[in-house]
């Protein structure tokens, strides 16, 4: 299987403090993998380092190909970033929120079209702007434009918090059809019950060190 992340001794610095300290991981095309650890253990600063926003300031860092270490940018049409917070415009409606970052891929509008009617975002909600929304529907927008993206690397900071059960079940069923269709997905999760039924592995995160590696079902 063609390695999609390698890392090795990996550090990355949130001013002069190492977020990361020494990563040591690699992740295979079409896996799914939980990353798991207490707050400030570095998970969400690893995915986002490997989504080029944080720049990996020692080691071996090679995403899709790429070596972060030298260009960060030239990969990211490639990758999808859900985070928390969404990355969406508030005086921005949903319609246009995922027409923007779809065309900023290279999608096209049938990408995005087809992505809002399979999270539900294609009737009234299409036209409301995204300051007025639930958390719940911020979170389904911002889903809509990582699917509209069809990225070959998916990295899921808590991709459940703020869902219902339904809109939880999707998302799960999505992210298995995409690492079904060869794609990578990393999945930063307190919620491990569910967020380890999607993973074949497991990768413990503490002070900025992958410490360990467990399949589901371990302790």
């Amino acid at each position: 299987m063609e390695t999609v992340i390698h890392l090795r001794g990996a550090v990355a610095l949130l001013g002069r403090f190492p977020a990361l300290a020494g990563v040591d991981l690699d992740v295979a095309a079409g896996e799914i993998v939980l990353v798991r650890g207490p707050n400030g253990a570095g998970k969400t600063t690893l995915l986002r380092a490997l989504a080029g926003l944080v720049p990996f300031t020692a080691g071996d860092a090679t995403v899709l190909g790429h070596d972060l270490r030298r260009d960060r940018v030239r990969h990211r049409p490639r990758v999808g970033l859900l985070s928390f917070h969404g990355g969406l415009y508030d005086e921005l409606t949903v319609a246009d929120n995922v027409w923007f970052w779809t065309r900023a891929a290279g999608a096209d509008q049938a990408d995005a079209e087809a992505a809002m009617a399979v999270l539900g975002l294609d009737g009234r909600l299409a036209g409301v702007d995204v300051a007025k929304l639930s958390s719940g529907q911020r979170r389904r927008v911002a889903l809509a434009v990582l699917l509209a993206r069809r990225p070959e690397l998916w990295l899921l900071d808590e991709p459940h918090a703020g869902l219902d059960n339904d809109a939880r079940d999707l998302l799960d069923g999505l992210v298995r059809e995409a690492a079904t269709a060869g794609a990578t997905v990393l999945v930063a999760s307190h919620e491990l019950e569910r967020a380890g039924a999607l993973a074949a592995r497991q990768v413990v995160v503490s002070g900025g060190i992958v410490r360990d590696e467990e399949t589901p079902g371990a302790a």
